[in-house]
């Protein structure tokens, strides 16, 4: 009688997951920020977690391999991507030229609507995400066969969720860091960097 569980396949894709999310630098830069000022964590670490179980069910389910023969929508949504980064890098600049903004007792106050936007919008319109996380964490579950996959999307949905967990709630635990505006200078600086060059790579791709 075969096996219904395979936890060999459960800790691979938990492996997996968590080196692939790990990598999407846009994503964790804006959890990380909204983590250390306490703002709207609990939606955005959901949506986040949600987003990817969605992303790695549909490519296990064999979504990925449509993907792979629709190089126009993978390229509307490279361009898309690109065009949010780079507007999201500018309002980061902005908050590093501005102090009055960056007092290290001053949660977010933008709305939970908006904040769940951008999670939203950081996660979908990232091309690499469906690369990545649909076509090759789809790739890989179903060469583990009918059960296995299935364990496998259960280690990389949970690593999606403990990382995200992690990165969200954990960064209050940097507080102490970002005691001083200069150091919210410096975080808003490497967000606008990091967000340009994502945003220009993404074009250059094309």
């Amino acid at each position: 009688m075969l096996s219904t569980t395979d936890p060999a396949s459960a800790l691979v894709g938990f492996g997996v997951g968590l080196s692939l999310i790990i990598a999407i630098g846009a994503q964790n830069a804006f959890v990380l920020r909204q983590g250390l000022t306490r703002s709207h964590v609990l939606p955005i670490v959901a949506v986040c977690a949600v987003s990817d179980a969605i992303l790695i069910l549909a490519g296990i389910s064999g979504i990925g391999a449509l993907l792979e023969h629709a190089p126009s929508l993978i390229t509307f949504v490279r361009i898309a991507g690109a065009l949010f980064l780079l507007s999201y890098a500018i309002f980061a600049a902005k908050r590093a030229f501005r102090p009055q903004t960056l007092a290290p007792d001053q949660h977010g106050n933008g709305s939970r609507l908006t904040a769940v936007t951008m999670a939203l919008a950081l996660t979908w319109l990232n091309p690499h995400v469906y690369l990545d996380t649909v076509v090759l964490m789809g790739s890989i579950a179903n060469g583990r066969g009918e059960i296995g996959r299935w364990w496998f999307a259960v280690g990389a949905v949970t690593a999606s969720a403990v990382w995200f967990s992690a990165l969200g709630y954990g960064a209050r635990l940097l507080t102490p860091l970002f005691a001083k505006p200069s150091a919210w200078r410096v975080l808003d600086a490497l967000i606008a960097v990091m967000m340009t060059v994502l945003g220009i790579s993404l074009l250059t791709e094309l």
